[in-house]
């Protein structure tokens, strides 16, 4: 039914921060074709104009055959109107964020406001809030901003649920040509499923197609960073150290060097979670799930690039995320981690471009530093702590110094 007044919560509509290529590709298409109403909130004004303009958009699915799906019934609000904004959130079925981390620092503040005015015109009405982001402990770092930013005794706890979730769906860049043709175009792999904390709900969890709620969270958001996203970029880089002419990451890895040596760090990584993990994982599923990854890396229709699977030096190789993060774990069970810090060193000489032959601007400043002053770049930069962590930056630099003299790096 139709919301009868502006201060109404609409059970079948999710609002979406970030109409960018998660945001469209996957959250917005599943909610979208599971017949809710679509409202994206985005600082791109022609994006939002556009999709107002159309109320749809494509999501070409890149697999043996392309796909194309249509996702109707869609709006979209400028995020320079933050009363619009404000009010979008008060009157949402569920919400969901996937604008980055950076962002999302920006963006909670005003899903306060909006929790704030829902609870005065609706009072003890949850809402649920999809953090669609690549990084851990999401619902924690959300819920210490919001919790600064509503009044002190406000139910934080009761009234947002602060849901985490597993993105492990791979969104290439679209190509300029394909742009020109249609801005709202967004490619994608064929694999759609959304891993969500189930825990994380105070509603009932939506019945559409495609979510995959789960009991131990931590568990699979730690899968997709430290197999996932440390197998995607492990190969992009050692590819990219071998083969800096390629473009594509399934060219890097027709290689069969590329292919083993991105096995082999994400077989390392898998027994360190086996280990962290008995309850969820067994070495037998995380080899299974390996190797259809390495499927899924090699999708050839994708035309996923080494420079989006490896660009953003300073997160990727930084002391949360894929590399140090799975060192890290590794160091608490005992386990080894030489193939990890192996693949994390070809990160440092990682030059990769884009499509118009550039390098990403925080790269090259990164890459700039590292060379002059290794140590405090790594350390400053990268946020590794050297009292703690001495020993990984004496064996990253100790490798990142073989490299340099060796024959291939110019």
């Amino acid at each position: 039914m139709p919301t009868e007044s502006k201060f109404q919560i609409d059970y079948r509509k999710i609002v979406i921060f970030g109409a960018g290529k998660i945001g469209r590709s996957f959250i917005g298409q599943l909610f979208g074709c599971g017949g809710y109403k679509v409202v994206f909130i985005d600082v791109d004004r022609i994006l939002v104009d556009l999709l107002n303009k159309r109320g749809r958009y494509r999501v070409v699915i890149k697999g043996e055959t392309d796909e194309e799906i249509n996702v109707p019934n869609v709006q979209a609000v400028s995020a320079l109107e933050k009363g619009k904004v404000v009010e979008a959130v008060a009157t949402a079925g569920i919400l969901a964020v996937s604008v980055g981390k950076s962002a999302l620092e920006k963006v909670i503040p005003v899903i306060a406001e909006g929790l704030l005015q829902r609870n005065n015109n609706c009072p003890g009405v949850p809402l649920d809030i999809i953090l669609a982001e690549n990084m851990r402990s999401a619902a924690e770092f959300t819920r210490d901003i919001l919790k600064k930013n509503l009044p002190s005794g406000f139910p934080v706890d009761s009234l947002a649920g602060l849901v985490e979730t597993s993105i492990g769906k791979m969104v290439p860049i679209i190509p300029f040509t394909e742009l020109e043709k249609d801005p709202l175009v967004v490619f994608a792999e064929p694999y759609n499923s959304l891993i969500l904390d189930e825990k994380g709900f105070r509603s009932a969890i939506p019945e559409i197609a495609g979510l995959a709620p789960k009991n131990n969270i931590k568990a699979w958001v730690d899968r997709k960073a430290f197999i996932h996203n440390l197998g995607h970029a492990s190969a992009a880089y050692y590819g990219h150290y071998l083969h800096a002419d390629a473009i594509y990451m399934y060219e890097i890895l027709d290689d069969a060097e590329v292919l083993r040596h991105t096995r082999e760090v994400m077989l390392q990584s898998a027994d360190i979670l086996s280990t962290v993990y008995p309850d969820d994982f067994t070495a037998a599923d995380l080899e299974d799930h390996i190797n259809d990854l390495i499927h899924r890396f090699r999708n050839r229709a994708l035309q996923d690039t080494i420079f989006r699977v490896g660009q953003d030096l300073v997160r990727k190789l930084g002391v949360d995320d894929r590399f140090i993060g799975s060192i890290h774990l590794a160091r608490q069970c005992g386990k080894p981690y030489d193939k990890i810090i192996e693949a994390m060193s070809y990160g440092l000489f990682f030059k990769a471009t884009d499509e118009a032959g550039g390098m990403s601007s925080t790269d090259i400043t990164f890459l700039e530093a590292v060379s002059k002053a290794f140590d405090s770049t790594i350390i400053n930069g990268l946020h590794i702590e050297p009292a703690t962590d001495n020993s990984i930056i004496e064996t990253l630099k100790s490798k990142y110094t073989f490299l340099l003299n060796s024959s291939r790096i110019g």
